[in-house]
């Protein structure tokens, strides 16, 4: 099982899930999963209409906003749209749940909810540095 690592109550993030995670991830209570990871990044990798089989099949919804590199602001917008329209807490993850972190903290520091000191210090908590990201 991949490890979800909880940010704030209603955000977690993960490397990698497989699908078997997907049902424990409901089992857990969230109540959406967002998929960060592009289709084909690795050969090993469930693809998104799989995630999104399974997240359907044990009741969650499901997300598929692909960050490469860096968040562009489109998709960090679309991002910070679906999290404040989540039903419940949501699981994000990628590859190694940077991406997945990093899309969400800059939404975070662009709305203004939070500052950029505070959403450092979630990140590390969550074993993530974000202070490259942020500027803090």
């Amino acid at each position: 099982m991949s490890e979800f690592r909880r940010v704030t109550d209603s955000l977690s993030v993960a490397p990698q899930i497989t699908l078997d995670d997907v049902a424990e991830a409901a089992r857990q209570g969230f109540k959406l999963l967002i998929n960060n990871r592009p289709d084909g990044e690795s050969p090993d990798q469930p693809d998104s209409a799989q995630f999104e089989a399974a997240a359907h099949g044990v009741g969650l919804l499901y997300a598929h906003i692909p960050v490469t590199g860096s968040p562009t602001p489109a998709q960090v917008a679309a991002e910070r749209v679906i999290l404040e329209r989540a039903p419940g807490p949501v699981l994000a993850f990628c590859r190694s749940g940077t991406r997945s972190i990093v899309t969400w903290s800059i939404g975070e520091a662009e709305s203004g909810r939070r500052s950029r000191k505070e959403l450092v210090e979630l990140g590390r908590a969550a074993g993530y540095d974000l202070s490259g990201v942020l500027g803090a």
